[in-house]
């Protein structure tokens, strides 16, 4: 394990979230959106994760000397869209209704949105958090140093 590899953890693991978070923000601000470039209402967007270098995370034994098994943080592996079908919303003066008079409206839900939003936004603080202790490490250890 590099000297700076829980920061370069808690890097990667911050880029995760806020990617996470402006997906989040793209879903809520198209909550509305009936008419996309590839047509139809818009489709909710998720992230998906992937532990990066393959190998399953774990705490190497403190007597072992391989410390291949780390950490070494996370990645993203691709950007979901929902295959949820979208929401059937009566509103016949509606430009994109159809001949009955029903609009298909993106299949969004604001609390669930919500939700996640906050889930992000702690695992982000979560991920300063442990990058601030990885630097006041380093500074004491500056100081025995001296």
């Amino acid at each position: 394990m590099g000297l700076f590899n829980g920061m370069n953890v808690s890097g990667s693991g911050m880029t995760a979230q806020r990617l996470r978070m402006d997906l989040i923000s793209n879903n809520i601000a198209n909550i509305n959106t009936t008419r996309t470039e590839d047509g139809g209402p818009y489709r909710k967007k998720s992230p998906v994760f992937k532990a990066k270098g393959g190998q399953k995370f774990s705490i190497p034994s403190l007597d072992s000397s391989n410390t291949s098994q780390t950490g070494q943080g996370v990645e993203v592996l691709n950007i979901k869209e929902s295959s949820k079908p979208p929401k059937l919303v009566y509103n016949p003066q509606h430009p994109d209704a159809n001949e009955e008079g029903y609009v298909k409206m993106p299949n969004i839900d604001i609390a669930s949105e919500m939700v996640d939003m906050v889930s992000a936004s702690r695992a982000y603080e979560a991920n300063v958090t442990a990058l601030n202790t990885s630097k006041q490490m380093f500074k004491s250890a500056l100081k025995i140093g001296k």
